[in-house]
């Protein structure tokens, strides 16, 4: 929309108070920082929401793959000839085998609830969502029937152990004996602690190399699944269609999706109610630029019949009152997007603040899954989100731009 000099400059007055118009410049400014705070708001919320979709995304498929193939009753007797299987399916970047059972720690007499998860040492070792996440110890410790342990910072915490205390893992199904199934129980050292940022793993999982898990549950030369890496996790299911047929009859195939579907499910639907949610704000906001327009329009009703009268055109009119709604909404919507980083940049220094202040725990791990405050911003949205305010702040100017442009001199100036 390009102005001319004049329409320029008044458009300019009008943005600036005047004598007596103190009451209109403070609707406009109300108008700006309620779209500012709307955009703010909306960047913030769905920032986060990406962010917490990532972070669980990561972690959780980091820990247990794009697929898992599970065997019937929790074993693969035939696992080689499965995990060769896997590793020629095209589009499969990587094929482990593992062993996963909900078993029993104790330590000094406090019991909690684990998840033992067996792993070749070589895995441990590498995998990325363990890497950098060792808070003590030392992953390498681990070797093979070596009788050492990692363990969640939140198990270590609840059961009060630390790197070298000997944790008793009790597997109930153990031996058969005349008096009947005496469990089994073996103590290994704890030789890590770590944290991948998940409250549910932090607080349960037990990670030992693949012989320890084996021995432990009397499993011999057999494992419970073989996870898998694909290079596209939301093509996995058509990857992974070759390698279903071949292990028909013999386990089935679970990916991402069908472990975690209530989650991600819940999450995709909080996503799109938060982003309908918050535009509402943003709607309201602009009804500010509204408002605040109609009553430019009728305090400069003489003004504009002057203009009117001086050759000013419809068209002059209508640009510099939409000019101004306008340029209210940009300054708000840019002003909001300072705002909505810069409190993504700040996020947990300013949660951590709050929840000093308030003496509240805002932000409990054991109920939002991450034991901090996620965030990854999508451009596209990003973009979205400015674009739909500039778009609300255009509509809202045009019933004041067309009134300002159909006002009739005459008719005001009569009894001047």
């Amino acid at each position: 929309m390009i102005l001319s000099r004049y329409e320029r400059m008044i458009a300019r007055r009008y943005l600036l108070p005047g004598k007596g118009e103190g009451f209109i410049f403070l609707v406009a400014g109300i108008s700006l920082v309620a779209v500012m705070l709307g955009v703010a708001a909306l960047i913030i919320v769905m920032s986060v929401m990406n962010g917490f979709r990532a972070e669980l995304f990561d972690k959780i498929v980091g820990l247990n793959g794009h697929a898992v193939v599970n065997g019937y009753g929790g074993r693969l007797p035939d696992w080689r000839d499965i995990l060769k299987d896997a590793r020629a399916t095209p589009g499969v970047t990587s094929a482990t085998p593992l062993i996963e059972q909900p078993l029993l720690g104790n330590y000094n007499g406090r019991v909690e609830a684990v998840l033992v998860r067996g792993m070749t040492v070589q895995d441990i070792r590498n995998n990325e969502t363990l890497k950098g996440k060792v808070l003590a110890g030392s992953l390498a410790s681990l070797t093979p029937n070596g009788g050492k342990i990692a363990i969640g910072a939140r198990l270590a915490e609840n059961l009060g152990i630390s790197v070298g205390g000997r944790l008793s893992i009790i597997n109930p199904a153990g031996r058969a004996t005349p008096f009947g199934t005496v469990p089994r129980e073996i103590s290994y050292e704890v030789g890590a602690i770590f944290e991948v940022g998940v409250y549910e793993y932090d607080k349960a999982f037990v990670i030992m190399p693949m012989e320890d898990a084996q021995t432990l549950l009397l499993l011999g030369d057999v494992v419970g699944m073989i996870e898998v890496q694909t290079v596209d996790a939301d093509d996995v299911q058509n990857i992974l269609a070759p390698l279903a047929d071949k292990v028909t009859g013999r386990a089935v195939i679970q990916d991402w999706r069908q472990m975690n579907a209530s989650l991600f499910e819940a999450l995709a639907v909080e996503r799109v109610a938060m982003f309908v949610v918050l535009s509402i704000i943003v709607l309201v906001a602009v009804f500010n630029i509204l408002s605040s327009l109609i009553m430019l329009v009728r305090a400069k009703t003489r003004d504009i019949a002057i203009l009117r009268t001086m050759g000013a055109s419809r068209s002059g009119l209508i640009k510099i009152f939409m000019t101004v709604g306008i340029t209210i909404g940009t300054l708000g919507m840019v002003a909001g997007t300072v705002l909505g980083f810069t409190f993504l940049f700040f996020r947990q220094p300013i949660v951590n603040a709050i929840q000093f202040v308030t003496g509240q725990n805002l932000w409990d791990p054991s109920i939002r899954f991450l034991t901090e405050l996620p965030s990854q911003s999508d451009p596209a949205e990003i973009i979205t989100i400015c674009l739909m305010a500039l778009v609300f702040s255009f509509l809202a100017t045009l019933y004041p731009a067309f009134k300002a442009a159909n006002t009739d001199p005459v008719q005001v100036l009569r009894y001047e």
